[in-house]
């Protein structure tokens, strides 16, 4: 799948600077991005990104300095400077490009108020679907964060094709502060995207037995709403061939010893499948509601086993909401096997709810705020002046 990633904001930038670097690193050429941001600093701390792919935005109202987690402004310029960041994106390039991958966390300033502005106007211009890739802040983090990161989610609902959650507060460990752990979590979630949206590739083994291309993550996300998705990792068992000895003819026939592999790898696969549905999601969320589901096996062409993923698409199937559930095997030269499951248009996530409780209490703190600065100097002696 070739995605063309626009990071917007710190946590953006540096997620798809990390995309490009594992591109780069694969030799895969199949992801290309740019960074769009209100701050100068954050740009420049860029690694992977070409210079001339760092956009800075807003100059003439912030100077460089970032909104300051005001996404109102964040929104405002970049519906202001839309029309550069559309031709930065002509510029590298759109005649190739499967999707747009929007990556922002929506708890700040810029990428929480630009990101659904960007979508709707790439979901104007261009007919190649658009999605939103959003980390949400952890509770700790603020209110304001939390108001801001609600505020953006609601309206990335109406804008984005679909929008893939990664929630910080499920990932950091206990004690731990999301600053701290800011590069562990966006290593574990462009180790999972990545996988995903590198689905179909060809590469020295060629395409899988069952290929899932871009047109089935496409179908699997069509329908809009809130998506999250699975990961489980397995270390790859070299099966050594036993040695011929005095009592090798009263050993098992080589059908019945790999009818026995077969099932030992089909049944490794549906554990795998289950692990990473069951497990930790990028978004915790009851995966009995999401309405479609796509089920990705990579590893060494030899461990993959066609029976397994068949099992492994009808057990999800009977897991869910939806009837609908793609998926296949992604050959590539590692030692390990991995599990991708993406659950698509879920509807009951509790920590979205929660987010959007505390954004709603946060908004009536606002409100009685302003009414007590106004109310301040009513009884107060004459102004100056008027």
């Amino acid at each position: 799948m070739r995605v063309f990633f626009i990071g917007f904001g710190q946590a953006g930038g540096k997620i798809v600077d990390m995309f490009l670097a594992h591109d780069k690193k694969l030799q895969s050429n199949s992801f290309r991005g740019i960074a769009v941001n209100s701050a100068r600093t954050d740009l420049l701390g860029l690694q992977h990104i070409e210079m001339k792919d760092r956009l800075l935005i807003g100059q003439t109202v912030v100077k460089g300095h970032g909104v300051g987690t005001d996404n109102v402004t964040g929104a405002k310029i970049t519906a202001d400077e839309i029309d550069t960041i559309i031709n930065a994106i002509d510029v590298r390039g759109t005649h190739d490009v499967d999707a747009f991958v929007v990556v922002a966390g929506i708890g700040g300033g810029t990428g929480s108020g630009g990101t659904p502005v960007l979508c709707r106007h790439l979901k104007r211009i261009y007919r190649e679907p658009v999605y939103a890739l959003a980390m949400i802040p952890a509770p700790e983090e603020g209110r304001l964060y939390s108001y801001n990161a609600a505020r953006s989610l609601a309206t990335l609902a109406n804008e984005a094709d679909n929008t893939l959650v990664f929630d910080n507060s499920a990932w950091k460990n206990e004690g731990e502060s999301v600053k701290s752990a800011y590069d562990r979590l966006n290593e574990e979630l462009v180790r999972r995207f990545g996988v995903l949206f590198r689905a179909g590739e060809v590469g020295k083994f060629g395409v899988g037995e069952m290929v899932v291309d871009s047109s089935e993550i496409i179908n699997t996300l069509r329908g809009g709403g809130i998506s999250t998705i699975g990961y489980a990792i397995s270390d790859v068992i070299s099966k050594t061939k036993p040695k011929k000895g005095l009592f090798s003819g009263f050993m098992k026939k080589p059908q019945e010893e790999d009818s026995l592999t077969g099932e030992d790898k089909s049944a490794k696969i549906i554990a795998l499948v289950r692990r990473a549905m069951l497990g930790r999601l990028t978004l915790p969320c009851d995966y009995t509601t999401a309405e479609r589901a796509l089920v990705l096996v990579a590893g060494p062409p030899n461990e993959l086993d066609r029976k397994g993923v068949e099992k492994s698409k009808s057990w999800v199937e009977e897991n869910i909401a939806g009837i609908e559930v793609r998926g296949g095997d992604y050959p590539l030269d590692s030692n390990y096997i991995a599990s991708v499951v993406l659950l698509a248009s879920i509807t009951n996530a509790p920590r979205i709810s929660e987010l959007l409780e505390v954004a709603k209490d946060t908004k009536e703190d606002v409100i009685k705020s302003k009414d007590r600065q106004s109310t301040m100097f009513e009884d107060a002696i004459d102004p100056l002046f008027e």
